[in-house]
Protein backbone atom coordinates (compact mmCIF):
# COMPACT_ATOMS: atom_id res chain seq x y z
CA UNK A 1 0.00 0.00 0.00
CA UNK A 2 0.87 3.47 -0.80
CA UNK A 3 0.26 6.43 0.80
CA UNK A 4 0.94 10.07 -0.40
CA UNK A 5 1.81 13.18 1.68
CA UNK A 6 -1.29 14.92 3.34
CA UNK A 7 -2.91 11.21 3.71
CA UNK A 8 -4.78 10.24 7.20
CA UNK A 9 -3.36 6.82 7.83
CA UNK A 10 -3.39 4.68 11.22
CA UNK A 11 -1.01 3.85 12.50
CA UNK A 12 -1.21 1.00 15.38
CA UNK A 13 -0.96 1.35 19.04
CA UNK A 14 -0.49 4.91 18.09
CA UNK A 15 -3.46 6.69 16.70
CA UNK A 16 -4.25 9.03 13.84
CA UNK A 17 -1.30 10.10 11.89
CA UNK A 18 -0.55 12.18 9.20
CA UNK A 19 2.08 11.85 6.46
CA UNK A 20 3.98 14.93 6.03
CA UNK A 21 6.98 13.53 3.74
CA UNK A 22 8.34 11.03 2.63
CA UNK A 23 12.36 10.78 1.82
CA UNK A 24 14.95 7.86 1.61
CA UNK A 25 17.69 7.43 4.09
CA UNK A 26 20.84 5.12 4.19
CA UNK A 27 21.13 3.08 7.17
CA UNK A 28 24.42 0.68 7.84
CA UNK A 29 24.80 1.16 3.63
CA UNK A 30 21.48 -0.04 3.09
CA UNK A 31 19.02 2.65 1.53
CA UNK A 32 15.40 2.60 2.12
CA UNK A 33 12.31 5.19 1.75
CA UNK A 34 10.66 6.64 4.79
CA UNK A 35 7.24 7.69 6.06
CA UNK A 36 7.11 10.53 8.09
CA UNK A 37 4.25 10.54 10.25
CA UNK A 38 2.73 13.07 12.73
CA UNK A 39 0.35 11.58 15.42
CA UNK A 40 -2.24 13.86 16.10
CA UNK A 41 -2.70 12.49 19.44
CA UNK A 42 0.52 13.53 20.84
CA UNK A 43 2.23 16.03 18.13
CA UNK A 44 4.71 13.39 17.49
CA UNK A 45 7.47 12.32 14.83
CA UNK A 46 7.17 8.70 13.57
CA UNK A 47 9.54 7.04 10.93
CA UNK A 48 7.88 4.42 9.36
CA UNK A 49 9.86 2.24 6.44
CA UNK A 50 7.97 1.99 2.93
CA UNK A 51 8.98 -1.54 3.18
CA UNK A 52 7.38 -2.72 6.51
CA UNK A 53 4.16 -0.70 5.64
CA UNK A 54 1.93 -4.23 5.56
CA UNK A 55 4.12 -5.55 8.78
CA UNK A 56 3.06 -2.96 10.82
CA UNK A 57 -0.20 -2.68 9.55
CA UNK A 58 -0.65 0.92 8.45
CA UNK A 59 -3.41 1.74 6.95
CA UNK A 60 -5.52 4.33 5.37
CA UNK A 61 -8.47 6.44 8.15
CA UNK A 62 -12.10 5.29 7.60
CA UNK A 63 -14.00 7.33 5.17
CA UNK A 64 -17.71 8.75 6.27
CA UNK A 65 -19.33 5.68 4.93
CA UNK A 66 -17.35 3.63 7.28
CA UNK A 67 -18.29 5.76 10.34
CA UNK A 68 -21.64 4.72 10.29
CA UNK A 69 -20.62 1.07 9.66
CA UNK A 70 -18.35 1.32 12.98
CA UNK A 71 -21.36 3.02 15.05
CA UNK A 72 -23.77 0.16 13.88
CA UNK A 73 -20.91 -2.23 15.01
CA UNK A 74 -20.90 -0.79 18.34
CA UNK A 75 -24.39 -0.44 18.76
CA UNK A 76 -25.39 -3.66 17.47
CA UNK A 77 -25.21 -5.86 20.48
CA UNK A 78 -22.81 -8.73 19.59
CA UNK A 79 -20.26 -8.60 22.64
CA UNK A 80 -17.20 -11.35 23.11
CA UNK A 81 -16.87 -12.26 26.36
CA UNK A 82 -13.97 -14.85 27.29
CA UNK A 83 -14.53 -16.25 31.33
CA UNK A 84 -10.60 -16.75 30.77
CA UNK A 85 -8.48 -14.02 31.15
CA UNK A 86 -5.26 -15.30 29.70
CA UNK A 87 -7.05 -16.31 26.47
CA UNK A 88 -9.43 -13.04 26.72
CA UNK A 89 -6.17 -10.52 26.96
CA UNK A 90 -4.04 -12.65 24.22
CA UNK A 91 -7.67 -12.04 21.63
CA UNK A 92 -7.93 -8.60 22.94
CA UNK A 93 -4.02 -7.99 22.11
CA UNK A 94 -3.87 -9.82 18.71
CA UNK A 95 -6.95 -7.58 17.77
CA UNK A 96 -5.02 -3.99 18.94
CA UNK A 97 -2.08 -4.97 16.39
CA UNK A 98 -4.06 -4.99 13.27
CA UNK A 99 -4.89 -1.72 13.78
CA UNK A 100 -8.57 -2.20 12.24
CA UNK A 101 -10.70 -0.09 14.03
CA UNK A 102 -13.30 -2.68 13.71
CA UNK A 103 -11.60 -4.90 15.98
CA UNK A 104 -10.58 -2.39 18.06
CA UNK A 105 -14.86 -1.58 18.34
CA UNK A 106 -14.62 -5.59 19.43
CA UNK A 107 -12.41 -4.78 21.92
CA UNK A 108 -14.05 -1.34 23.24
CA UNK A 109 -17.37 -3.41 23.50
CA UNK A 110 -16.10 -6.61 25.40
CA UNK A 111 -14.08 -4.80 27.90
CA UNK A 112 -16.65 -2.20 28.81
CA UNK A 113 -19.41 -4.54 29.37
CA UNK A 114 -16.79 -6.73 31.20
CA UNK A 115 -16.21 -3.56 33.28
CA UNK A 116 -19.94 -3.12 34.33
CA UNK A 117 -19.98 -6.01 36.25
CA UNK A 118 -15.79 -6.68 37.63
CA UNK A 119 -13.20 -4.81 38.25
CA UNK A 120 -10.60 -4.91 35.06
CA UNK A 121 -7.08 -5.91 35.43
CA UNK A 122 -4.65 -2.41 34.99
CA UNK A 123 -3.05 -4.25 31.67
CA UNK A 124 -7.21 -4.70 30.45
CA UNK A 125 -7.96 -1.43 32.01
CA UNK A 126 -5.14 0.16 29.81
CA UNK A 127 -6.14 -1.83 26.89
CA UNK A 128 -9.55 -0.52 27.05
CA UNK A 129 -8.60 3.24 27.30
CA UNK A 130 -6.21 2.67 24.30
CA UNK A 131 -8.96 1.73 22.25
CA UNK A 132 -11.50 4.14 23.17
CA UNK A 133 -8.97 6.81 22.48
CA UNK A 134 -8.14 5.47 19.29
CA UNK A 135 -11.44 4.99 17.78
CA UNK A 136 -12.64 8.51 19.24
CA UNK A 137 -9.56 10.20 17.74
CA UNK A 138 -10.13 8.83 14.25
CA UNK A 139 -13.59 9.29 13.65
CA UNK A 140 -13.22 13.15 15.24
CA UNK A 141 -10.55 13.76 12.45
CA UNK A 142 -12.77 11.95 9.48
CA UNK A 143 -16.49 14.04 11.00
CA UNK A 144 -14.26 17.10 11.70
CA UNK A 145 -15.80 17.25 14.95
CA UNK A 146 -14.27 17.38 18.76
CA UNK A 147 -13.60 14.61 20.43
CA UNK A 148 -15.86 15.45 22.94
CA UNK A 149 -18.62 15.27 20.90
CA UNK A 150 -17.52 11.40 19.34
CA UNK A 151 -17.17 10.71 22.67
CA UNK A 152 -20.74 11.50 23.82
CA UNK A 153 -21.46 9.79 20.62
CA UNK A 154 -19.64 6.31 21.28
CA UNK A 155 -20.76 6.31 25.06
CA UNK A 156 -25.00 6.22 23.46
CA UNK A 157 -23.81 3.31 21.05
CA UNK A 158 -22.05 1.20 23.72
CA UNK A 159 -25.19 1.67 25.93
CA UNK A 160 -27.54 0.40 22.67
CA UNK A 161 -25.32 -2.43 22.52
CA UNK A 162 -25.33 -3.55 26.27
CA UNK A 163 -29.07 -3.08 26.43
CA UNK A 164 -29.19 -5.45 23.26
CA UNK A 165 -27.03 -7.83 24.88
CA UNK A 166 -29.28 -8.17 27.70
CA UNK A 167 -32.43 -8.06 26.12
CA UNK A 168 -31.11 -10.73 23.90
CA UNK A 169 -30.02 -12.94 27.11
CA UNK A 170 -33.52 -12.22 28.83
CA UNK A 171 -34.95 -13.75 25.37
CA UNK A 172 -32.91 -17.14 24.91
CA UNK A 173 -33.48 -17.74 28.83
CA UNK A 174 -37.34 -17.21 28.53
CA UNK A 175 -37.18 -19.48 25.11
CA UNK A 176 -35.13 -22.18 27.13
CA UNK A 177 -37.82 -21.90 29.85
CA UNK A 178 -41.02 -22.58 27.17
CA UNK A 179 -38.98 -24.59 25.18
CA UNK A 180 -37.88 -27.08 27.51
CA UNK A 181 -39.76 -30.76 27.20
CA UNK A 182 -41.94 -31.45 30.30
CA UNK A 183 -40.80 -34.55 31.99
CA UNK A 184 -43.07 -37.27 32.11
CA UNK A 185 -42.78 -40.08 34.20
CA UNK A 186 -42.11 -43.57 32.28
CA UNK A 187 -44.82 -45.70 32.52
CA UNK A 188 -43.45 -48.57 35.28
CA UNK A 189 -43.17 -51.82 33.62
CA UNK A 190 -46.60 -54.01 35.02
CA UNK A 191 -44.95 -56.92 36.92
CA UNK A 192 -47.14 -60.10 35.33
CA UNK A 193 -46.81 -62.52 37.78
CA UNK A 194 -46.19 -65.99 36.77
CA UNK A 195 -48.82 -68.37 36.38
CA UNK A 196 -48.77 -70.68 39.09
CA UNK A 197 -49.04 -74.75 37.73
CA UNK A 198 -52.30 -76.46 38.11
CA UNK A 199 -52.03 -78.91 40.59
CA UNK A 200 -52.97 -82.11 39.41
CA UNK A 201 -56.22 -83.57 40.92
CA UNK A 202 -55.37 -85.62 43.25
CA UNK A 203 -55.15 -89.45 42.77
CA UNK A 204 -57.44 -91.77 44.06
CA UNK A 205 -55.40 -93.75 46.99
CA UNK A 206 -56.22 -96.77 46.90
CA UNK A 207 -55.58 -99.03 49.87
CA UNK A 208 -54.11 -102.31 48.96
CA UNK A 209 -56.70 -105.47 49.07
CA UNK A 210 -56.04 -107.14 52.35
CA UNK A 211 -56.16 -110.54 50.88
CA UNK A 212 -60.01 -112.42 52.07
CA UNK A 213 -59.13 -114.91 54.70
CA UNK A 214 -62.21 -117.38 54.52
CA UNK A 215 -63.16 -118.45 57.82
CA UNK A 216 -64.44 -121.68 58.34
CA UNK A 217 -68.17 -121.83 58.03
CA UNK A 218 -69.79 -122.86 61.06
CA UNK A 219 -72.04 -125.78 60.90
CA UNK A 220 -75.62 -125.15 60.31
CA UNK A 221 -77.50 -125.92 62.82
CA UNK A 222 -80.11 -127.61 62.82
CA UNK A 223 -83.48 -127.82 65.11
CA UNK A 224 -85.63 -131.07 65.14
CA UNK A 225 -89.16 -130.61 65.49
CA UNK A 226 -90.51 -131.79 68.90
CA UNK A 227 -94.47 -131.96 69.40
CA UNK A 228 -96.00 -130.29 72.25
CA UNK A 229 -99.29 -130.52 73.71
CA UNK A 230 -101.43 -127.70 73.66
CA UNK A 231 -104.59 -127.35 74.67
CA UNK A 232 -105.35 -131.27 73.62
CA UNK A 233 -103.50 -130.72 70.00
CA UNK A 234 -100.56 -131.48 69.36
CA UNK A 235 -98.14 -128.93 68.61
CA UNK A 236 -95.09 -129.33 66.86
CA UNK A 237 -91.96 -127.06 68.12
CA UNK A 238 -88.83 -127.12 66.87
CA UNK A 239 -85.85 -127.94 68.86
CA UNK A 240 -82.38 -127.04 68.42
CA UNK A 241 -80.18 -129.74 67.36
CA UNK A 242 -76.76 -129.16 66.72
CA UNK A 243 -75.24 -130.30 63.89
CA UNK A 244 -73.15 -132.95 64.28
CA UNK A 245 -70.18 -132.76 62.39
CA UNK A 246 -68.37 -135.50 60.08
CA UNK A 247 -65.60 -136.97 62.07
CA UNK A 248 -67.32 -136.94 65.19
CA UNK A 249 -70.59 -139.01 64.10
CA UNK A 250 -68.36 -141.19 62.31
CA UNK A 251 -66.69 -141.91 65.69
CA UNK A 252 -70.02 -142.41 67.41
CA UNK A 253 -71.01 -144.71 64.52
CA UNK A 254 -68.00 -146.70 65.08
CA UNK A 255 -68.66 -146.81 68.16
CA UNK A 256 -72.07 -147.78 68.21
CA UNK A 257 -71.04 -150.75 65.91
CA UNK A 258 -68.73 -152.68 67.89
Amino acid sequence: MTFQVGDKVIYPNHGLGIVERIEEKTILGTTCGFFHLRIVANDTTVLVPVANVDGVGLRKAIDDAEVERLFMLLGDGKIDNHQNWKGRFKDNSDKMRTGSIYDMADVLKSLTFLSKSKSLSFREKRMLDRAKALIISEVSEVMRQKALEIEEQVDRALEKCFTTKVRNINRTQARAKTAKPSVVAAPKPQVVAAAKPVAAPPKPVVAPAKPVVATSAKPAVATAAKAVVSNGKPVMTTKTVKAVPPLVANRRAAARAS
